[in-house]
């Protein structure tokens, strides 16, 4: 999201949800965040060479949930949001933190009743190309309530 100080923030799916009239915007600074991931990769060199959309940068190997939830906001997927008072309000992607350092957990989350738990499967299995085309790569578990969850890290070099 982009907070009053100007500054650009990936929809991490614990925001509050974006205005209708703002997703034009909002569109175009998702694609210009995006242009300069790819411009920091290839100016540092990006691990190994090669093609900067592979290899995180240095920066988003230590700010995984920014990172990846950059991708898969750059890739169309939707994000969940919640409002002022913390429920949620939208179905979509939620990124945490891992328990390992470096990487990140995606959730497919949403409004109670709202068939988040249904769709979940099918939601974060297309999550996964989103994220291995920015060098991401993301194994998907059951975890506690039988909830499905992606845990994603950097690819191996």
């Amino acid at each position: 999201m982009t907070t009053n100080r100007g500054t650009f923030e990936a929809a991490t799916g614990d925001d509050p949800p974006l205005p209708e009239g703002d997703r034009e915007q909002r569109s175009r600074e998702v694609r210009a965040a995006v242009e300069g991931l790819l411009q920091i990769r290839r100016l540092t060199g990006g691990r190994g060479g090669g093609d900067p959309r592979l290899h995180p940068a240095e920066w988003e190997r230590k700010q995984p949930v920014r990172a990846v939830a950059l991708a898969l906001e750059a890739a169309g997927v939707a994000p969940s949001a919640v409002d002022a008072s913390g429920a949620r309000t939208a179905t979509g992607y939620r990124v945490t933190a891992g328990e390992r350092p470096g990487t990140a957990v995606v959730e497919w989350a949403g409004p109670p009743g709202g068939g988040a738990a249904q769709a979940e499967e099918s939601a974060l299995g297309a999550c996964v190309p989103a994220l291995e085309r920015l060098g991401w790569e993301a194994l998907l578990y059951r975890g506690p309530r039988r909830r499905r969850f992606l845990e994603v890290e950097p690819m191996a070099q």
